[in-house]
């Protein structure tokens, strides 16, 4: 089956779904207007759906028709949700003004990724008599902070064949970065585990020309973010690195009155288990140490959220070299290092073995455009036959090997 020509019949078609899709991103867990779209999608492809109870989300299992029902289980998954970003693109095609969807985009471009697993299920679809077993479509609402991977396996989306799922593949385009058409990726860690830690300095409020009356908790505050830097610089390895960054600090309201506390918060990632666990622990002691150091009291809350996303190694193997088959040596790119972004995919990717990708996308070079996140991320529709064929292909082949 030759599903790269297949595919470029249906790029009018996926940029079509994609264009509507972007016109009306929705937030958080609950998409009941992209779940409704998708749907009508996925109508007439004789699928098992099933829709998520918690969540908004799809299963959808195709069965192949090339086996007495033991064959093995293949997961495709994209998520559906958006972000709460106002968009400055220009695209004819983004949230109208007096849209109810204006203040959300698509600007991490899950847009492409449905598109492109919708793609995927179209090609497999016209070729199921010939699948030597089945495949779980995931189409997942929440990733962007949220966990909706959680939700949906604990909702039992790897055993929604009726067989424990062999191998998980996923995909994810970028707005720059990676030039357009170019696939991406490494074995091992390929993006980093998530956490925050919340802390609240406790004092007493005063007269900021007499601070000795008061027990100031800005200083001790302040403090602890320095620390914070220097903890990750001295207490782990330079190569399984830690990164800790403080996005938001309150405090006060005017310059000469002590506040009753100081609040900040952090984002945390690291690279592997072991460093998540160490971080967790020693951020908490660290910040409650120099509190105490001032007499003051120090409410610390970590929350951990995505683990890392650990790409197998034979899987990411096996997918490096399905990529280079379908598009060329020049369009595979073995990454050095990972990104220090997180991904709920890692949820699955911790109960099965398999593999996450990167594909370019950019309109612009991808050196200067604009980032993923950002109001003016634009994506190159183009990319969309290659999504759907590498997901696909991913599938067809790995059945294959049973």
């Amino acid at each position: 089956m030759d599903l790269l020509t297949e595919s470029r019949s249906y790029a009018d078609e996926l940029s079509a779904l994609r264009r509507e899709l972007h016109a009306v991103p929705e937030v958080g867990l609950t998409l009941p207007v992209t779940q409704q779209r998708l749907l009508e999608a996925l109508a007439g492809l004789d699928l098992e759906i099933s829709t998520g109870d918690a969540v908004t989300s799809i299963t959808a299992v195709l069965r192949g028709g090339a086996h007495d029902g033991t064959g093995p289980v293949v997961l495709l998954r994209a998520d559906m949700d958006a972000l709460p970003v106002i968009e400055r693109t220009g695209e004819p095609f983004a949230p109208a003004a007096d849209s109810p969807h204006h203040d959300a985009m698509h600007a991490c471009g899950h847009d492409l990724h449905m598109a492109g697993l919708i793609g995927a299920v179209k090609l497999l679809a016209a070729h199921r008599a010939e699948l030597p077993g089945d495949v779980v479509f995931m189409l997942q609402p929440g990733e962007e902070g949220l966990d909706g991977a959680r939700y949906m396996i604990e909702e039992g989306v790897l055993d929604a064949a009726g067989r424990p799922v062999a191998a998980a593949y996923g995909l994810h385009v970028f707005s720059g970065y990676f030039p357009t058409g170019v696939v991406a990726a490494k074995a091992g860690p390929l993006m980093a585990a998530s956490a925050g830690l919340r802390v609240r300095v406790v004092g007493r409020g005063g007269h900021g020309s007499s601070p000795h009356k008061s027990a100031d908790p800005i200083p001790a505050a302040a403090e602890m973010v320095i620390a914070l830097q220097t903890l990750v610089t001295r207490a782990f390895d330079v190569f399984d690195p830690v990164v800790i960054t403080v996005g938001s600090f309150h405090a006060g309201t005017k310059r000469n009155v002590i506040p009753d506390d100081a609040v900040f918060d952090t984002t945390i990632r690291s690279f592997s288990a072991e460093a998540a666990e160490k971080v967790a622990t020693l951020a908490v002691q660290l910040v409650e140490g120099i509190g105490a150091a001032h007499g003051l009291t120090v409410e610390a809350e970590f929350q951990g959220e995505y683990p890392v996303t650990v790409n197998d190694d034979a899987e990411y193997a096996f997918a490096a070299e399905v990529a280079t088959d379908l598009f060329g040596a020049d369009r595979f790119h073995e990454m050095a290092s990972p990104l220090t972004g997180s991904e709920d995919f890692s949820r699955v990717l911790d109960l099965v073995p398999g593999a996450y990708l990167f594909v370019g996308a950019s309109r612009d070079d991808p050196a200067t455009a604009a980032s993923n996140h950002s109001p003016l991320a634009a994506y190159d529709d183009s990319v969309l036959p290659d999504c759907a064929t590498l997901l696909a292909e991913l599938a067809v082949r790995r059945l294959a090997r049973g």
